[in-house]
């Protein structure tokens, strides 16, 4: 009898050790931990203590004189695409070279805010410029390249809209070009505060990144993360007269069993005034929330 017995409790440890594995019990917060992971009020504290570090830092003073683009480095033609295989073609990054790129040209370029404001940076050569999209090869449609030239094109960057170095790309069959920003972002400055340890910040979760933000300046969207067993990402933000401090957390968590897997949805944030030349923070990390996908053809300053 004794035998069966540990027999039997071998065999449901066994069984529970499996269930860890597909579900992740270590990561699974004692009762006590699951109310501290869900508190807004830690979550808001955190955010507060982000904002007094920024304020009146070092780095926001770099960040303030710097350079730091906020949509599309590749810009597509004014004239729109011809057909869906040509957008299919940009979305996929599959392109053709035929023709001679410039070999040279200027080692930097002015950034221009338009109120006397101009910062020199560095400039990438139109090969380096042309093989950051041109990033695929394969047998679906493709859209050709035939030459490029240095010009100019505006973008919106953290101090407002610029007008910058861009190297235009002539599309065979399109009247405008393909527009890529030239100039290089700058460098993030250090950040003055450390990223919250896992746990002790009311179960914070990071803000992906910024996707856009609403003409009157009223309203951003951003992507955050969330899980299959809960209702979707909460974003709520701190506002103060130099930044705006984002914090994501998750809505209906549910116990139990639940995929490891997480997807992004977008959340629209509303400001109670412009978002202006504010910076915009992520209360996890600490950092400046980033634009546009980690592999896409949006400028990269993280």
């Amino acid at each position: 009898m004794r035998t069966q017995t540990k027999r039997l409790v071998g065999l449901l440890l066994a069984s529970f050790l499996g269930a860890c594995l597909l579900t992740g019990c270590d990561d699974e917060p004692a009762a006590d931990e699951q109310t501290d992971q869900q508190s807004p009020q830690k979550q808001e504290k955190r955010a507060r203590q982000v904002a007094d570090a920024w304020g009146g830092s070092a780095a926001a003073a770099a960040w303030s004189q710097g350079y730091y683009p906020m949509a599309d480095a590749v810009q597509t033609p004014e004239s729109g695409w011809r057909s869906k295989a040509d957008e299919q073609a940009y979305e996929t990054k599959n392109f053709d070279l035929r023709g001679n790129l410039p070999t040279t040209s200027a080692e930097h370029g002015t950034v221009d805010w338009g109120s006397g404001d101009t910062l020199t940076r560095p400039l990438w050569g139109a090969k380096k410029a042309y093989q950051s999209f041109d990033l695929n090869s394969s047998e679906g449609p493709r859209l050709t390249i035939t030459g490029a030239r240095l010009g100019e094109t505006t973008i919106t960057t953290s101090r407002g809209t610029a007008t910058v170095p861009a190297w235009l790309f002539t599309l065979d069959g399109y009247d405008t070009p393909l527009k890529r920003v030239a100039v290089t972002p700058s460098k993030l400055p250090e950040q003055p505060i450390e990223q919250a340890q896992q746990g002790s910040a009311g179960g914070l979760r990071r803000v992906a990144r910024l996707v856009g933000t609403a003409t009157d300046g009223l309203s951003i969207t951003v992507k955050a993360t969330h899980g299959s067993c809960d209702d979707g990402p909460v974003v709520k933000v701190l506002e103060t007269d130099e930044s705006a401090v984002l914090y994501a957390s998750i809505a209906g968590a549910q116990s139990g069993p639940c995929s490891a897997d997480l997807t992004e949805r977008s959340v629209k944030v509303k400001l109670r005034k412009p978002l202006g030349d504010r910076i915009l923070l992520d209360a996890l990390t600490g950092r400046p929330v980033p634009y546009g996908e980690p592999d896409a053809l949006s400028p990269s300053w993280t």
